[in-house]
């Protein structure tokens, strides 16, 4: 099935200085490109980069991280060779904190909990599976959860992944029992216009250069409104 278009995309930049920068995904817009040739934000941030530096010159843009296309939320590009280095060392040490929010169906029968396990990707069918530990080809994941508030029919939890695996916070949430609203490869109940009620809330990382520390935070989507009217708590932790 066709995903829906994304008409009129403008990049929203949330953080930046002359080494990195942070912009706010919309979901449905691929981070990288795949086989689908569909526009992606990795493109619109080489265009704005571009159009910030002297004539005929296009400036260094490297991806640090990736988004799902149906997620939304903070993603951090590096704007310099060096910047780059340090900040995929933070990266790779988990040194670089990452906390998202979801809105899950049903009632988490815990306030909090860590969930560990090993996952393996089908990745002709683009799909992650809970598989037992030591499977060939799997991979361990964990991550920490909390509900933040709830309402009838679904639940805000903040997530803080402790690894990066394809879809380990859709696929670990379902398997305990809390799929994603409008996540149906994962559970779902049903569908939600070819997004899903995750997004990237906050990244927390070391200034490349200056060492200070970086607390940036992507405003949720206007659309999560017609399903969580309440106000966010401010606090996220997890």
């Amino acid at each position: 099935m066709a995903l829906p278009t994304i008409k009129c995309i403008s990049l929203k930049v949330i953080w930046q200085d002359n080494h990195c920068l942070v912009v706010n995904k919309p979901a449905r817009l691929l981070t990288l490109g795949d086989d689908s040739g569909d526009d992606t934000l990795l493109k619109l941030v080489r265009e704005y980069h571009a159009g910030r530096q002297a004539p005929g010159k296009k400036g260094y843009v490297a991806p640090l991280h990736s988004l799902d296309r149906p997620v939304s939320g903070a993603v951090m590009f590096a704007l310099s060779s060096k910047a780059a280095t340090r900040l995929s060392a933070q990266m790779r040490g988990r040194d670089i904190g990452k906390t998202y929010l979801a809105l899950v169906e049903g009632r988490p029968p815990r306030e909090s909990g860590v969930l560990t396990g090993a996952l393996l990707k089908d990745r002709d069918r683009n799909v992650t599976t809970v598989v037992k530990a030591g499977t060939a080809g799997s991979k361990s994941c964990e991550l920490a959860y909390r509900v933040v508030a709830r309402q009838a029919d679904v639940t805000l939890v903040a997530v803080a992944p402790k690894t990066g695996r394809s879809h380990q916070i859709r696929v670990q949430l379902a398997d305990a029992g809390m799929p994603i609203y409008g996540d149906v490869k994962y559970g779902a109940s049903g569908p939600w216009d070819g997004q899903i009620a995750l997004h990237a809330r906050a990244l927390a990382f070391h200034h490349p250069v200056t060492k200070e520390l970086i607390e940036v935070v992507a405003p949720l989507p206007e659309a999560w409104q017609s399903i969580w009217p309440m106000p966010i708590p401010e606090d996220i932790s997890v």
